[in-house]
């Protein structure tokens, strides 16, 4: 319990350390995928992973930590969405919140696939599928 509460203090700490490494919102979302997919580095760890999450859905004490980290890493992922449309890597009329959110389920969903095929590594197949989301927002270059 004392090890959820710890990580789920550090989101913002997380998204720094993404940022450090990327010039831009876009590339940040990118390593946010392959960050996730560590959870996924292989079939065994990923079944750690899926076990803990059962224990933070079914108990209130690690459910709370669980939720603060889950909003608060989709105002971060807004926060990146926002700063790709501001440096014109994404259309202007991206809806940031609604893309934040749906970054946020394809990111989880794509894990779960992910263990459902095991298709090669789950860095790979999941920033397959944001890519695929991500098309349609990207700005056109001239």
């Amino acid at each position: 319990l004392s090890l959820s509460e710890r990580f789920s203090g550090g989101t913002a700490e997380m998204f720094a350390e993404l940022r450090k490494g990327h010039r831009s919102g876009l590339a940040t979302l990118r390593a946010y995928s392959d960050c996730v997919a560590n959870l996924a580095a292989n079939p065994a760890t990923f079944a750690r992973n899926f076990a803990y999450l059962q224990i933070d859905l079914t108990d209130p004490d690690f459910r709370k930590h669980l939720m603060k980290h889950a909003k608060e890493s989709r105002v971060e992922l807004e926060k990146l969405v926002r700063e790709a449309i501001k440096s014109e890597e994404l259309l202007p009329s991206t809806n940031a919140k609604q893309l934040a959110r749906t970054i946020e389920a394809v990111v989880g969903g794509s894990m779960m696939s992910w263990a459902y095929s095991q298709e090669g590594p789950a860095a790979k197949w999941m920033r397959h599928d944001l890519d695929a989301v991500l098309k349609p927002y990207l700005r056109k270059n001239p």
